[in-house]
């Protein structure tokens, strides 16, 4: 069984750099203004060239996302930046319009191209049309059962193809909608969503206004528009005999907190079942780590059934069990105390958890102090704090504490062995 390409979000230089910590093969990153996402989550010219340099460096590969639908200013603009992005040294372009495709392919030939799970790819001879157009691996179609996927990789095995298997879903086809552009002037497809799917609606009947439908989350109403976000954790076997190149966690707007979690539980899981694939289990209490980032409740979507609806809950509308506490930024070895950046606020005494690449340890709150060494009760957001630690802890490392609420979920756990 052949180990697919892990491929992470990275929306920007901080979360490429945990991306590459806790394991991520890949990384895929947006460019300015071409990358179906909001200026928060695409990198300058300066930090793409940076972080595929630290990216190199640790073998792992970056992919810069130019998906947007292109009218002619894109095209203006991709004509005079393509050369730029590519001199970066950037592993490939991930394109959707066939005018970038073309343009790419006269611009920049040396770059491989990927073509965006936007183009909506659902069928081999589609495959065969765009491997002549020059693209070298095809993101497919979201809308796809796991068997047609095998079937495409079986007709076309000359061609990489990559799947999603992790985040949030949009319940329109392959992502393009058009009521965010409707309701605010901001579209989806230009990288502009503001998730309007995710407010209250009511719909009324013309001869009874005064009695509408109510569409929200709540005890008695389902919330019809926004889907529960896809999860493969379970599924990784019929995944890899697939036969798919690469599988891809969506998120680049997601928190550094969220993309650390993700990525370092599918690796532990896609790890495990390449060791052991004869006597493979998927731990819970991956799926268990999976519940501690924000989420709406998992889902396989198409995964296991054609033209099946993306699933909405009438009881969840936005979950987690954790929350980032903080980042760490060095180590002092004399005083053995561990020194970070906080990221939400923190109470001296509160139960937090240090998140390394293959375990997850307690860390002592009682003996804050901060950088001069006072002792501190609390911290806020944005304060650097000193906290003790026996060991080094790598700088980037994601720290966490449990949210409100949120029930104790027992000791810190180390990933089960698979064999």
């Amino acid at each position: 069984m052949q180990q697919p390409e892990l491929l992470a979000p990275a929306g920007n230089l901080e979360k490429l750099r945990t991306a590459l910590l806790y394991g991520a093969d890949a990384v895929y990153v947006g460019v300015p203004g071409l990358s179906l996402r909001g200026t928060s989550a695409e990198m300058s010219l300066e930090d793409l060239a940076l972080g595929v340099s630290e990216a190199h460096t640790q073998h792992v590969r970056v992919y810069a996302a130019i998906n947007t639908f292109a009218r002619k200013a894109d095209l203006d603009q991709a004509a005079r930046c393509l050369p730029d992005w590519a001199a970066t040294g950037v592993d490939a372009l991930i394109v959707s319009d066939p005018g970038l495709v073309r343009l790419a392919r006269r611009r920049v030939p040396q770059v491989p191209l990927h073509l965006s799970t936007q183009s909506n790819t659902t069928n081999a001879e589609a495959v065969r049309f765009w491997q002549d157009q020059g693209v070298s691996r095809i993101i497919l179609a979201r809308e796809l059962p796991l068997c047609e996927v095998g079937e495409i990789t079986a007709a076309v095995p000359s061609m990489e193809l990559e799947i999603f298997i992790h985040g949030a879903m949009c319940m329109a086809y392959s992502g393009r909608c058009y009521l965010s552009a409707w309701r605010n002037r901001k579209s989806a497809n230009s990288g502009d969503c503001t998730q309007p799917c995710r407010w209250e609606y009511r719909l009324s009947e013309s001869t009874r206004p005064d009695d509408p439908l109510v569409l929200e989350e709540d005890d008695r109403f389902s919330y019809l528009l926004s889907s529960k976000d896809l999860c493969l954790l379970e599924h990784l076997p019929e995944v890899l005999a697939s036969g798919v190149a690469g599988v891809k966690i969506e998120g680049r707007m997601k928190s550094s907190y969220y993309l650390a979690v993700v990525t370092r539980t599918y690796r532990q899981a896609l790890d495990a079942l390449c060791l052991h694939q004869e006597t493979y289990r998927c731990d819970p209490n991956w799926m268990e780590e999976l519940k501690t980032v924000s989420h709406r409740g998992y889902t396989t979507g198409f995964a296991f059934a054609e033209e099946k609806i993306n699933e909405s809950s009438p009881a969840i509308k936005n979950i987690q069990t954790h929350e980032p506490a903080g980042m760490v930024v060095g180590y002092d070895d004399v005083r053995k105390q561990l020194r970070m950046a906080v990221r939400n606020f923190l109470q001296a005494g509160e139960d937090m958890e240090l998140l390394l690449t293959k375990e997850t340890l307690p860390v002592d709150t009682r003996s804050m102090t901060d950088e001069e060494g006072n002792g501190i009760d609390r911290a806020h957001a944005g304060n650097l704090i000193r906290v003790p630690l026996p060991f080094p802890a790598p700088k980037g490392a994601l720290l966490r504490k449990k949210t409100a609420g949120a029930k104790t979920q027992g000791p810190a756990r180390k990933p089960a062995e698979n064999g």
